[in-house]
């Protein structure tokens, strides 16, 4: 599919970024995109996957990444600041406390179960945000709706960048990350997140996703 549903919300998602963030998590980092974006803003970033394909995919990137700025002579390698990936499951990982300054997770939660937030909101640092942005199964009036009228731009939009990469002459990536259902509701997710993101604030958005942004307290 030319037009990515996930990437299309990453400037969203940046604008959530603490001031002077230093380090962030991206849980299910896939193929890398978003973890490099945080990156090039000087952010030291560990990015976390538990498909060993999707890791191999995002470290060739990254080091792509910095052969192309070699090369174009405007950083050398050392200058360059990369994630650093690692392939494991997230729920079987000892994070740091009170380390992060931001954590995101993009159409990942849901394949894991959802309290692990609580164990992101224990490694986010005093006035860090976690940012979500989730998938959820279409099973209310509400959720057909949203859908409905997604449907017509989301159509439009993949035949715009699938034009776009055609003339650019780009192709898609050989890898993808694994993809799987969402089975949690909309209505269960805000009430889990009330009880262990006390605070947060969720929204829905086009595109079949939700945006959950939770701040802990300094």
């Amino acid at each position: 599919m030319p037009f990515h549903h996930n990437d299309h919300y990453h400037r969203l998602l940046l604008r959530h970024l603490p001031a002077a963030c230093g380090t962030a998590l991206d849980v299910g980092c896939g193929t890398g995109r978003f973890a490099r974006r945080l990156a090039r803003r000087g952010i030291e970033v560990h990015a976390v996957d538990p498909s060993g394909e999707a890791i191999a995919a995002a470290r060739s990137a990254s080091a792509q990444t910095t052969g192309e700025a070699g090369t174009a002579g405007t950083a050398g390698t050392a200058d360059v600041l990369l994630p650093r990936y690692e392939h494991a499951d997230i729920t079987a990982l000892q994070l740091p406390v009170g380390h992060y300054d931001f954590i995101s997770c993009l159409a990942s939660i849901h394949h894991m179960p959802f309290d692990t937030v609580a164990t992101l909101r224990t490694a986010l640092a005093p006035g860090g945000v976690l940012v979500i942005l989730g998938c959820y199964p279409e099973q209310t009036p509400a959720d057909w709706a949203w859908g409905l009228a997604a449907s017509p731009v989301n159509a439009a939009a993949r035949l715009a960048v699938a034009a776009a990469d055609r003339l650019g002459g780009r192709r898609p990536p050989a890898v993808q990350a694994p993809i799987k259902e969402p089975a949690v509701p909309l209505r269960r997710i805000r009430r889990e997140a009330a009880i262990l993101l006390p605070g947060c604030s969720i929204r829905r958005l086009l595109f079949w996703r939700y945006l959950l942004v939770f701040r802990k307290d300094l």
